[in-house]
């Protein structure tokens, strides 16, 4: 398969981000206002195209509720409170993607009616069908479950085309790139392939949601310039999970 075959343009898509994305990778301070206004632009440019996109954002760049265990804060407690970061980095995106004078929404799974609307699928469908970019916090609303679960959740009650998960990485990898320089980017992989290979693409509730769903995969660099517009228009670029068949599983 040629590195550049297209695919069918996305109508609409889910968008995850790492709250783990927001930080300042000098410093480590949690919010990186130069993030903000490069991934502000990206989703312009990639508004600008027509499609609808609904974003859901993690909050590790805050705080994950399992390490908070060694702190003396019980799980479900911490899960909560990671929820609430996935609010504060919802708002950011939001302020910064108006700077550049887009039209949002920011939704949440948790009450919070001063900051967020409720997330109600209806609702959520009407804001993307008026061209609104959508911003999805407090990730299923239940601790538990990762912001990969609720982003794959949002993905199916929308009925997105494709959950695209924005990582530092350009793919999946046979290995850690980082680590294995043998290792090799996979081009595409069926759900049932990456289960066998037990490649960790997102955990398993995640990828059971998008696999009975049929909802595609995209893992991509979200950091290299313009690389979620190659995705959107359908170029073979990093790595795309999906339930059909695979011919050529990973590049040469």
């Amino acid at each position: 398969m040629s590195p550049r075959r297209r695919r069918r343009p996305f109508r609409r898509i889910l968008l995850k981000l790492s709250g783990e994305a927001f930080q300042n990778r000098r410093t480590g301070d949690s919010l990186d206002p130069d993030v903000f206004v490069s991934m502000a632009r990206q989703i312009k440019r990639a508004r600008a195209m027509g499609i609808e996109i609904a974003i859901v954002v993690g909050g590790g760049n805050i705080f994950r509720g399992l390490p908070g265990e060694g702190c003396g804060i019980d799980r479900t407690t911490g899960d909560y409170m990671g929820m609430l970061a996935t609010v504060i980095n919802s708002l950011a995106l939001q302020s910064a993607l108006e700077r550049e004078g887009l039209s949002t929404r920011c939704m949440s799974a948790i009450n919070m009616p001063a900051v967020a609307e409720p997330f109600i699928r209806r609702r959520a469908i009407r804001h993307l069908e008026k061209g609104r970019v959508v911003l999805i916090g407090a990730g299923t609303g239940n601790p538990f479950f990762t912001t990969d679960t609720a982003a794959a959740l949002r993905a199916s009650e929308i009925e997105a085309d494709a959950l695209l998960k924005a990582t530092k990485v350009d793919g999946v990898y046979t290995a850690d790139p980082h680590k294995d320089p043998r290792a090799r980017r996979y081009r595409e992989l069926s759900y049932r392939e990456a289960l066998n290979r037990q490649l960790k693409i997102m955990d398993a509730a995640a990828f059971a949601l998008c696999m009975d769903n049929d909802i595609p995969i995209v893992v991509f660099d979200f950091f290299r310039k313009d690389e979620i517009l190659r995705v959107l228009r359908g170029e073979s670029v990093g790595t795309r999970v999906h339930n059909g068949e695979v011919k050529h599983g990973k590049r040469g």
